[in-house]
């Protein structure tokens, strides 16, 4: 990032030179941003995020409604992270074979598997249900294993964080909006229509997918390499490449130790003086810094680099529980859009640090490995806070996520950045460009 200020004596873009003006054009990553195709694929992302992110909390509520088992509503929660399970086999398969055609049948299913769902209506039926979340849950482990090969492709390294902000606005204006919006169809006139809705959402973004056309990367083959050896090699890569296997290893203990203040979140609002219902305005804040986030992250990464982002992020975020220790609300409520800001900007400082980093034959595998190890110790986390909360007051719980947090964020700031020879793009930033078909 430059400050804007006069132009210097004998500067061409201030004396009108187009040859000037054109170069400082080139030099915007943001660019690549603005072609048919990558905005075409937005689209079809977004169809899919409005799909897979729909019914996701409606499930389980859903459940809880039809059975009068809150015991079974939570069994819906566990159901939808089963499928993280098998993200480093998604994730090898996305490097061997057409990530966009393998979105594709992955709409394709996750649409079909919702369809069971208009025929629910009885207890004994909540079977299906169940099966229903596994397939869609499933989606969107397929869509993050495929996601960031097709954006490697697609654009070069230097505009792979505006993309990944660009991505990012997106999903936190749908955090926003899906849950309100998904709650009240769902009081006024039930499921049904949210099911149809998140049907069409797959439909599209299987349509769009069908009709762009990628020039992807090819797998290759390791001699004589297993396939134990192939489908951990994700986590190999995540892990011992610096300086990402430094942010990796940083942000599972950071998102484990978060996972321990979600499993308090309700005894914090209690504190607070508020009732459970505050929960999801204090989300809808997270989502709008977080939007925020979204859009000037990929600037102040390319002035202070990735990993400084990265730890800047946590720190603050670390800062943000502070006050959820205390009785003052104006201070916890205030924090909540530092702790989305600061969360939100440090995954995307980690993901583009982690896209780049990666050869384009590895990419789903390091995804899907990324998705597993951020995400399994906060679930695990969580359950062993929710267990302690009997015999420890909240506080020093949260006490434990600040120390730990801010703590890690500190050792993060010693991480620093290695030179990368960009890629050379094609007209669409790939190797060999892509097309509209």
């Amino acid at each position: 990032m430059t400050a804007v200020g006069p132009a210097a004596p004998g500067d061409g873009a201030a004396q009108g030179d187009p040859s000037a003006v054109g170069q400082v054009v080139r030099d915007d990553p943001a660019r690549h941003l603005r072609t048919p195709l990558f905005r075409t694929l937005v689209v079809g992302w977004t169809l899919a995020n409005v799909a897979d992110s729909l019914l996701t909390l409606l499930m389980a509520v859903w459940v809880a409604d039809l059975t009068g088992s809150n015991a079974l509503g939570g069994l819906t929660f566990a159901l939808l992270g089963l499928p993280a399970l098998a993200s480093p086999f998604l994730g090898h398969l996305a490097d061997r074979v057409s990530r966009r055609r393998m979105l594709v049948i992955a709409y394709v299913v996750g649409a079909l598997g919702l369809v069971p769902l208009f025929w629910v209506t009885r207890p004994d039926q909540v079977w299906v249900i169940f099966a229903s979340t596994l397939v869609y849950s499933a989606v969107a482990y397929v869509t993050g294993a495929c996601q960031s090969g097709l954006l490697k492709d697609l654009v070069p390294d230097d505009a792979l964080g505006h993309a990944n902000g660009r991505l990012s606005m997106i999903d936190q204006v749908l955090r926003v909006a899906l849950p309100v919006l998904g709650a009240g169809v769902y009081a006024l006139v039930g499921v049904v229509p949210l099911v149809a809705v998140a049907i069409a959402g797959f439909v599209g973004a299987a349509v769009v997918f069908c009709l762009v056309r990628v020039t992807e990367s090819h797998f290759e083959d390791v001699p004589g390499e297993s396939y134990l050896a192939a489908t951990t090699a994700g986590f190999r890569h995540l892990f011992g490449t610096q300086p990402l296997g430094g942010m990796t290893w940083n942000a599972v203990i950071v998102f484990a130790s978060v996972g321990v203040v979600n499993a308090v979140v309700f005894s914090v609002l209690d504190g607070l003086g508020m009732s459970a219902a505050w929960l999801g305005p204090l989300t809808v804040l997270q989502g709008v810094a977080g939007f925020v986030a979204g859009a000037v992250t990929p600037r102040l990464m390319i002035r202070f680099g990735r990993p400084r982002i990265y730890a800047l992020g946590i720190i603050g975020s670390g800062v943000a529980l502070v006050p959820l220790m205390s009785g003052w609300v104006i201070p916890a409520v205030a924090c909540q859009a530092l702790l989305g800001f600061g969360l939100t900007s440090a995954i995307i400082a980690w993901t583009t640090e982690r896209q780049v980093r990666t050869p384009e034959r590895l990419q789903g595998r390091v995804a899907a490995a990324g998705h597993l190890v951020n995400n399994l110790p906060g679930t695990v986390v969580t359950a062993i806070g929710a267990g302690l909360l009997a015999f420890v007051d909240y506080r020093l719980l949260v006490l434990f996520s600040v120390v730990v947090t801010i703590g890690a964020g500190l050792l993060a700031l010693r991480l620093r950045d290695s030179e990368v020879r960009p890629r050379p793009g094609g007209p669409c930033g790939s190797p060999g460009g892509s097309r509209l078909r």
